[in-house]
């Protein structure tokens, strides 16, 4: 068994890492919007129809992403990569951005409740779509691109 260097995981794994670090991050931002939804006084049908459509919004975008990163992956040449490379250095500057403007926008108290219940259970569905991408490019990597050393599918 060759000695493998550290913090280094096989290629395929790196999707795995990426499924698991974005529905968990899509989790816990959903959580954090549906627990907004409790304020609400006012019906919720268009509230819960908005979310749909940030849902949509993001969901696209975030599909697309999935498979962008899954096709980078996979046309890794090397056997093994550090454990941090299921992301680009962009990608790393986008979630940070993203976790910072998302912790002072709630902590800032400039939007309301409603606001917060919408978008954050819309976006944080979206991300937990996309870990469930990931994790489908994790599988069809096994099944596919072991054997045939194809990349995965295109969407």
């Amino acid at each position: 068994m060759a000695v493998r260097p550290l913090f280094h995981v096989r290629t395929r794994t790196l999707l795995a890492i990426a499924g698991c670090v974005w529905f968990a991050a899509g989790f816990n931002v959903a959580r954090l919007g549906i627990l907004s939804y409790r304020e609400l006084r006012a019906p919720l049908a268009l509230p819960v129809l908005l979310s749909a459509v940030v849902f949509l919004a993001f969901g696209l975008l975030f599909l697309r992403m999935s498979a962008r990163h899954s096709r980078r992956i996979a046309s890794y040449r090397e056997e093994t990569r550090p454990f941090w490379n299921f992301f680009d250095l962009r990608s790393y500057a986008i979630m940070a951005f993203m976790m910072g403007g998302g912790i002072w926008l709630r902590a800032s108290g400039l939007v309301p409740g409603g606001f917060i219940a919408v978008f954050y259970t819309g976006l944080g569905c979206a991300l937990a779509l996309a870990g469930l991408s990931f994790w489908r490019f994790f599988i069809l990597f096994g099944k596919k691109a072991d054997a045939a050393g194809k990349r995965p599918p295109r969407r």
